[in-house]
């Protein structure tokens, strides 16, 4: 099997009160799911079958719709978990502020760009920090889209799929996302991609 469902790296209630156990289940465990299963069945008979995620993502991308929506939802979402932590947020680690500073002008001007990115991506998609040639930027991709797709490295991702926040939030997008980024985001994982990404 090309794509796996890995198990959320805490407990369903570990992000209570920022986000649901019921959020969780339904999102980890009905929707990511069902992208895993969905893609491998797409999958077979391919030239993509058994590749990894990566190269799936890329090699499909503009040529089978169904089979990079799937794969590219997987792999979004495993990374979207990584992301978040009980207890997140807080002081952005060292490394990372200067990566900030240098690219985008300042932290807080990077995470309020991340949030707008957030709340202004119209219908289902993502916002992003990513590495493109050496420097951090902010973007938004729509649907299933990541900056795999466009050569770049995501650092950071917070899903804006209605999935996401509904259950919680209703409509309310800014405040899961203003959330997100003030009370879960795990910026040891956030900082450990940004050393992957420089190199």
């Amino acid at each position: 099997m090309s794509l796996v469902l890995d198990p959320l790296p805490y407990a369903y209630d570990a992000l209570q009160p920022y986000m649901s156990a019921e959020t969780l289940e339904f999102h980890h465990d009905k929707h990511h799911a069902a992208y895993v299963t969905n893609g491998n069945n797409l999958l077979k008979g391919t030239e993509w079958e058994g590749l990894p995620i990566e190269q799936i993502i890329t090699g499909s991308h503009g040529k089978n719709a169904p089979v990079f929506n799937n794969a590219a939802q997987v792999w979004n979402h495993a990374e979207f978990w990584k992301y978040l932590k009980p207890n997140g947020g807080g002081k952005v680690p060292g490394k990372v502020e200067k990566a900030l500073i240098e690219g985008i002008g300042s932290v807080e001007k990077a995470l309020e760009d991340l949030a707008q990115a957030g709340v202004t991506q119209f219908g289902s998609g993502w916002a992003w920090l990513a590495v493109k040639d050496g420097k951090v930027a902010v973007s938004k991709t729509p649907n299933a889209e990541n900056p795999l797709i466009h050569g770049a490295t995501p650092i950071l991702t917070i899903d804006v799929w209605e999935h996401a926040y509904y259950i919680d939030y209703r409509n309310r997008r800014p405040d899961f996302i203003k959330t997100v980024i003030g009370n879960l985001v795990n910026w040891e994982y956030v900082e450990a991609q940004l050393e992957k990404a420089l190199g």
